[in-house]
């Protein structure tokens, strides 16, 4: 007889088996070579087998996107690390637009794959990962909008940048696009750091955003605030508002 964790050795070993069978056949032929039949022969292994541990087709998709993109998550969290947050971004953007271009299959079935309300988990990570960051620039004082509203910029403008650049003829790929796309977005997610004299930075609307989000970085820290969960809930409502209230401020200036 086999013990529990034998069982559960064989288990995950048959579930790995047949995730790097799906992984294979998604980089050789793209999504429409991933069918179930076509994985279970490729995996060596009955097709109900499948069903029994991913629970149906997308369960086992899931895991072949979480396949494809650990290595990018995990470069990506290293950037984390730096100590300027704004250049951490520009260094986000180049490593998520070469992730892209050099494995669209995954990108694909990740972001290609369009389904109201549904992101997969992996999709979801690198989305947590990026907001993470740019709480960064909100609490260095930067950022010149929400970090709800700044993550969700930064994320459309990369996937749409990487989907764009992945649809031109083979050949036809031109990075610069990417690039200006990059510093454009850069421009109107952050602030100039305090110590460069810009004027921008000092203006009044500027001020309010950049403080806003970087107070509202620092409630996110254990212990920092004596309120409670509905005035806090209240209080950064408050602050989100205040830097997503637009430029009606600037209008006299």
């Amino acid at each position: 007889m086999t013990t529990e964790t034998e069982t559960e050795q064989a288990g995950t070993t048959l579930r790995q088996k047949i995730v790097l069978a799906a992984a294979r056949l998604l980089e050789e032929g793209g999504l429409d070579a991933v069918s179930t039949r076509a994985v279970a022969a490729r995996a060596g292994v009955p097709t109900p087998s499948i069903f029994r541990i991913f629970g149906d087709k997308e369960g086992l998709l899931e895991e072949v996107a979480e396949h494809g993109f650990r290595r990018y998550l995990d470069v990506k969290a290293e950037l984390l690390t730096g100590d300027d947050p704004v250049q951490a971004l520009r260094d986000a953007w180049d490593l998520h637009i070469r992730f892209g271009l050099e494995h669209p299959a995954y990108y694909s079935l990740v972001y290609g794959q369009v389904r109201p309300g549904h992101i997969p988990q992996a999709g979801r990570r690198a989305a947590a990962g990026l907001r993470h960051m740019i709480t960064r620039v909100a609490a260095a004082g930067r950022l010149r909008m929400s970090v709800e509203r700044a993550t969700e910029v930064m994320h459309s403008a990369g996937v749409g940048t990487i989907l764009t650049l992945m649809s031109r003829p083979e050949g036809v790929c031109d990075l610069r696009t990417a690039d200006t796309a990059r510093e454009m977005v850069i421009d109107t997610l952050t602030l100039p750091p305090a110590e460069s004299g810009d004027g921008d930075a000092a203006a009044p609307r500027a001020a309010v955003v950049s403080s806003a989000m970087a107070l509202l970085a620092a409630l996110g820290q254990e212990g920092t605030v004596a309120l409670s969960p509905a005035e806090l809930s209240l209080l950064r409502e408050w602050l989100n508002r205040l830097a997503d209230a637009g430029d009606a401020g600037d209008a006299d200036g």
